[in-house]
């Protein structure tokens, strides 16, 4: 049915009201979704929260200085003492004195009633100095002495070992003199003859010195006869 002109002004007038309510509701809405508070920014890494800590001046809240770990301490360092150093001789010199001592001592324990006295004489070449060669030749061949080991057929034979250093320092007069180690030496010995063995272990002091053709043999004697 067709509207009275007064009817459609009444009808108009309330469509032109709802649609500005429409449009006041939707502008408001939006109003107060810009003014909502934002959501809360997640909390940053450690590494980003010292970093901004830095930057401004000020601590950084979310994280914390780590342990100090204490300071290792030093370690000693340094090489063993060399002590020959203060020796007159060297650790080679000591090594070559020793080895010439104890060939010494086996020619010295070692004998036989049928060595001559131009084979025990050989047998010191180079062993012992000069002097000290000719003074164990003469007691070898003196006549009480080799008279008794030939009659008997004694045949000795022994084992050195060098138990010590009794001494060592340059020879006198000092200085400067030769150097010069005394070594204290035990022998394992036995004596075979007619009459029977004997064993014994004596021990010896046994000087030995630096020679221009190396480390020679200058004395020997019983220990016990100390310094006489």
């Amino acid at each position: 049915m067709e509207l009275s002109p007064g009817r459609q002004r009444l009808l108009f007038v309330v469509v032109v009201i709802a649609l500005v309510a429409l449009g006041i509701f939707v502008i408001r809405g939006r109003s107060d979704g810009n003014s909502a508070a934002p959501p809360a920014n997640p909390t940053p890494p450690a590494s980003a929260a010292a970093t901004s800590g830095a930057a401004t001046g000020s601590p950084a809240a979310t994280s914390s200085p780590p342990a100090s770990s204490p300071a290792a301490s030093p370690t000693a360092t340094g090489g063993a003492t060399n002590i020959y150093q203060w020796l007159p001789f060297t650790e080679s010199d000591l090594s070559t004195a020793a080895k010439t001592t104890v060939a010494f001592a086996n020619v010295y324990a070692n004998t036989s009633y049928t060595e001559t006295r131009a084979a025990y004489a050989a047998k010191l070449a180079g062993l012992t100095t000069s002097q000290e060669a000719a003074t164990l030749v003469s007691d070898f061949e003196s006549p009480e002495i080799a008279a008794t080991r030939t009659a008997d057929k004694q045949v000795a034979t022994g084992t050195p070992t060098i138990v010590s250093i009794s001494s060592f320092g340059p020879e006198p007069p000092e200085p400067p003199g030769s150097p010069s180690i005394t070594f204290a030496v035990t022998i394992a010995q036995k004596l075979a003859s007619t009459t029977g063995t004997i064993t014994s272990t004596p021990e010896y002091t046994i000087t030995i010195v630096s020679t221009a053709t190396g480390w020679q043999v200058e004395n020997i004697q019983l220990a016990s006869l100390g310094n006489q």
